[in-house]
């Protein structure tokens, strides 16, 4: 059994499609979640009730992960009202997706400033933390095609490989404060967002995922709770893939 009692968990986008399974998850292995998101507190009501229902303490901060001064803010904060930091899930993300020589530059800096500049920003206001308390879990949601590319999203991809290049590097880095940083890879995850892609896309990826069915938010929460347990003590510096099959 996974067990986070008396753990303290951020996770950045933990409102909606997989953040919120993520939230739900940590929660009910017995950890307090702070959520941090760019939507309204109104949006996060449903899922702290959930979390609070359990037992556990929740908490919404509004917040744009790609400002630096403000991801330092929300982790002090964290840790002046729950008195600890243990988890950090990396897992807000969007996506402006465009053939390469159709994407604009405002679609380009808006993809890396959120996807890769956010996850750095909270990353590098927790490691003081975790080096001084000599513990820590940090996981960072990337891709599968950050591993492989995709058609129609350079921004995205190069977003998602960067991820796994900064998760490796911090790994390295935070390893002798027994740290642990690994990424999860999901292949295509049946949430609002793949809804809106469209009929042909969906297609595709059923086509690719040997599995033939559509993973789900909390196949890739179970994975990250597990990582961020101590069962997953001796795992860090990796990337897994979460995809039926898609990559392969």
């Amino acid at each position: 059994m996974i067990n986070l009692e008396n753990q303290t968990a951020i996770v950045t986008g933990g409102i909606s499609g997989i953040g919120a399974a993520i939230s739900l998850k940590l929660a009910e292995c017995g950890a307090d979640v702070i959520m941090i998101d760019r939507k309204h507190e109104e949006d996060a009501v449903d899922i702290i009730k959930k979390i609070t229902c359990m037992g556990r303490r929740a908490m919404f901060i509004q917040s744009d992960i790609s400002d630096f001064a403000s991801a330092e803010n929300s982790v002090k904060r964290v840790v002046k009202e729950f008195g600890t930091l243990d988890i950090l899930v990396n897992n807000a993300g969007i996506n402006r997706d465009g053939v390469v020589w159709k994407m604009t530059e405002e679609q380009w800096d808006d993809v890396i400033r959120v996807n890769l500049k956010g996850f750095f920003n909270y990353t590098r206001a927790v490691a003081p933390l975790f080096r001084e308390q000599q513990s820590g879990k940090i996981v960072n949601i990337t891709s599968i095609n950050g591993l492989r590319g995709k058609f129609g999203q350079a921004n995205y991809s190069a977003s998602k490989a960067g991820i796994i290049g900064l998760t490796k590097t911090v790994a390295k880095e935070l390893g002798k404060y027994n740290v642990n940083v690994n990424a999860v890879a999901p292949g295509l995850i049946e949430t609002e967002m793949m809804k809106n892609a469209g009929e042909e896309v969906l297609a595709t990826a059923l086509e690719e995922i040997v599995i033939k069915r559509l993973g789900t938010p909390e196949d890739i929460a179970n994975l990250v709770a597990f990582l961020c347990s101590g069962l997953a003590r001796h795992i860090t510096g990796e990337v897994i893939k979460v995809d039926g099959g898609q990559y392969i």
